[in-house]
């Protein structure tokens, strides 16, 4: 969850609760419940939820019969494709990263040439210069990005 927050720019706890308020899909999860006790890879988590959330839980599992427990873990596991599809993104964004990257050393390059025929004070040379610190600015933003959203690179 925190992993797709993350991605998102959104706190965890909205998430979660835009999870939880989807009385349809849990409604669907409820009706489709077979046997919550027998699955193996259950790590208990806890989670601060709104009160709103809380009581569509309580209501959805007292109408199905369903524990609370299997809602949540059913809710979330309907996120895990939205994380394999961040997790591409990041993976484009690294790619487009390398590329900009080397425009930044093609930039530089271009800038020292210009420097060897052109005067200190030409605009041709002042325009080319704004334009390499754009992009060097550009990529450190981007890098930055890169950097946030690593975590999904572990999942």
């Amino acid at each position: 969850m925190s992993l797709l927050a993350t991605q998102l720019g959104i706190k965890q706890k909205s998430l979660f609760d835009h999870l939880m308020e989807d009385a349809g899909s849990l409604q669907r999860i409820a009706r489709e419940f077979e046997d919550f006790g027998e699955r193996q890879t259950r790590v208990a988590k806890t989670y601060v939820i709104s009160r709103k959330t809380l009581e569509t839980l309580e209501q959805i599992s007292l109408q199905y019969d369903t524990p609370r427990d299997a809602l949540v873990e059913f809710s979330i596991e309907r996120i895990v494709p939205l994380l394999l599809e961040e997790q591409q993104k990041h993976e484009k964004r690294k790619k487009l990263a390398a590329e900009v990257k080397q425009y930044l050393a093609d930039g530089v390059a271009l800038v020292h040439e210009a420097q060897k025929h052109l005067e200190e004070d030409d605009p041709t040379l002042s325009e080319l210069l704004s334009m390499v610190r754009s992009v060097k600015n550009s990529s450190a933003t981007i890098d930055r990005i890169i950097e946030r959203c690593r975590q999904i690179e572990d999942f």
